[in-house]
């Protein structure tokens, strides 16, 4: 039975992403949606994305950011979608990464029942570029775990909505997970994916898996009831199928506690509605402690229905558990390496993504120096270009720009007289011009103060060109150090993304198998039923063989305790499975 549901809050309660809104005061929304992105797409883990998007909104007030906060547009059908789930008795929670700021609003307008996210911290009225709580480290499945350990709930009797990679861990745990408008990495783990910005297309697949749970819930009671009733009637007339009444009692005592376990829906304890149903049968009780106990078991670790037919002979019915027992070890191996596989992928996958981090940081420094730099060598051009204009300004007032004025007309005489063609008396003229301005020109004397002093300010201007040189230089270095790290991020980011797609792969491999293990498991459980009924004269025997017996009763427990485990995830080993295939138990 569905009794909670589990919303993610930025794209999904609320229209957009809070801390792209929040980075627009700080003019940084650019650099945080490239982050965010990433992010959402798995590229970079939660945590690191979190702290280096904080850290860009170091500074903003916090009144403009509660004023922003009141602002925010709630996602298209989330008032309908919240109020409806209420009324239908749906107990629901947000677990988000973004900030109470938003959520506390968030919790108050729609009445949410538990809301769970970070902080900003604020020191002096102004966010300190730091950011703590549950889901900086943590993952929202650890604070669902906290959650339901609380509220006496199971992954079992939750649905949960995402839309990115950090909603990966609840999505896959529990129910029912829907990604709504999700990126690609949650589509590829959601049982049920919806797209289009409205909240209330939801509602249809949370009614429908509700209801769902509830028929099968009925079924497998109403089924366990009918096999009790059947099995009382079977006492009544003996252990007719063998025919071997001395030991009637204690095949029906197996086989009733193998039947109990596999219409179990969940993982119960010892002391719940298996005990309560072997004692009376009451379909009611059942379902009461079914519906009542924890059940932290993922529905993915319940066996499917078996589909094959038993031989007809107990030595069929013992060949088929042989070729099976062969067979699901061979799977147990294959899914073991498909798990090896991508155990090493997402270790280089890390690995190369914090690789990429350190490149990416190295390269943005060497920007940083360049451009700090560059900085240097505008302010030591400007320091020459104002010695060089004075030295001009120097060299005009000591009678220098007459000088060259009366040298340039010189010159341009002396060019007429050699390349013209003249009449003798036009020439004179202009030979007596260029002489004239000859005397002129030695009459013109340079002030030697002021040429001193333009020497001086010349050798100021060669020593501020040798800085521009030297800082201009300086500057062309970084730039290239950043070049060459910035192409190794790009190949440590292509190598990266292909360490994920492998990853990817191979967990759905792992995942392929895991679900033919569980095949070839319930067909070996519905074989070793069947040959329940030839062994109750062994076991009879185990426990008058005195040490022999206890070392049965331990190997037993042991049993119990791997198949416990077993499901709630664990992935068994070859030696683990016969220990429970030898004991009868999963």
């Amino acid at each position: 039975m569905i009794k909670l549901i589990v919303f993610d809050l930025d794209n999904v309660i609320i229209d957009g992403e809070a801390i792209d809104e929040i980075g627009k005061l700080a003019n940084v929304e650019k650099e945080i949606s490239e982050i965010t992105e990433k992010a959402m797409n798995g590229e970079i883990d939660f945590e690191t994305s979190i702290k280096d998007r904080v850290k860009l909104l170091k500074g903003i007030s916090s009144e403009e950011l509660e004023k922003l906060a009141e602002n925010l547009s709630l996602m298209k059908g989330a008032e309908e979608t919240i109020s409806s789930l209420k009324k239908d008795g749906f107990e629901v929670v947000i677990i988000s990464g973004s900030f109470d700021v938003v959520g506390d609003l968030i919790k108050n307008k729609l009445d949410i029942d538990h809301i769970f996210t970070n902080s900003l911290v604020v020191e002096d009225g102004e966010l300190t570029g730091e950011v703590t709580g549950p889901l900086v480290e943590g993952s929202k499945l650890d604070v669902l775990n906290s959650l339901i350990e609380d509220e006496d709930i199971s992954l079992d009797e939750i649905i949960a909505v995402g839309d990115g990679a950090n909603d990966i861990s609840m999505i896959e745990a529990v129910n029912c997970g829907i990604a709504f408008n999700a990126k690609p990495a949650l589509k590829e783990v959601a049982n049920v994916i919806v797209d289009g910005n409205d909240l209330t297309n939801v509602l249809s697949v949370i009614t429908s898996k509700s209801s769902e749970n509830s028929r099968t819930e009925n079924s497998v009671d109403e089924e366990s009831s009918k096999k009790e009733k059947s099995s009382k009637g079977d006492e009544s007339k003996g252990d007719e199928s063998k025919g071997d009444e001395s030991k009637g009692d204690e095949s029906k005592g197996d086989e009733s506690k193998d039947e109990s376990k596999d219409e179990s829906k969940g993982d119960e304890s010892k002391d719940g509605s298996k005990g309560d149903e072997s004692k009376d049968g009451s379909k009611g009780d059942g379902s009461k402690d079914r519906s009542s106990k924890k059940n932290p078991k993922s529905r993915k670790d319940k066996l499917p229905e078996p589909d094959f037919d038993l031989a007809d002979t107990m030595e069929g019915v013992k060949k088929q558990k042989d070729e099976r027992e062969i067979l699901i070890s061979k799977i147990a191996d294959e899914r073991e390496e498909y798990n090896q596989i991508a155990k090493e992928q997402r270790k280089i996958r890390d690995q190369l993504n914090d690789s990429l981090k350190e490149n990416l940081n190295k390269a943005i420094e060497y920007r940083n120096e360049r451009n700090e730099v560059n900085k240097e060598v505008v302010e030591a051009k400007k320091l020459r270009n104002e010695v060089n204009n004075k030295i001009k300004n120097l060299e005009w007032s000591s009678g220098k720009k007459d000088k060259i004025k009366i040298e340039n007309e010189i010159k341009k005489i002396d060019k007429i007289i050699e390349t013209r063609v003249l009449d003798i008396k036009k020439e004179n003229q202009l030979v007596k011009n260029a002489n004239d301005l000859r005397k002129q020109l030695m009459d013109i004397h340079e002030d030697e103060s002021i040429k001193g002093e333009a020497n001086d300010l010349k050798k100021d201007s060669e020593e501020h060109h040798s800085v521009v040189v030297e800082l201009s230089e300086k500057a062309q270095k970084a730039h290239e150090n950043m070049l060459v790290y910035f192409k190794k991020t790009d190949e440590i980011r292509t190598a990266g993304d292909e360490a994920h797609k492998k990853f990817i792969e191979a967990r759905k491999n792992a995942s392929a198998k895991h679900e033919d293990f569980k095949k070839v498991l319930s067909e070996i459980h519905v074989i070793n039923k069947k040959l329940g009924n030839q062994r109750p004269r062994r076991r009879k025997s185990d426990k008058k063989s005195g040490s022999g017996a206890n070392k049965n009763a331990e190997e037993k427990e042991r049993a119990e305790v791997i198949f416990d485990k077993f499901k709630k995830g664990k992935k068994l080993s070859t030696e683990e499975l016969l220990l429970l295939q030898k004991y009868n138990i999963g």
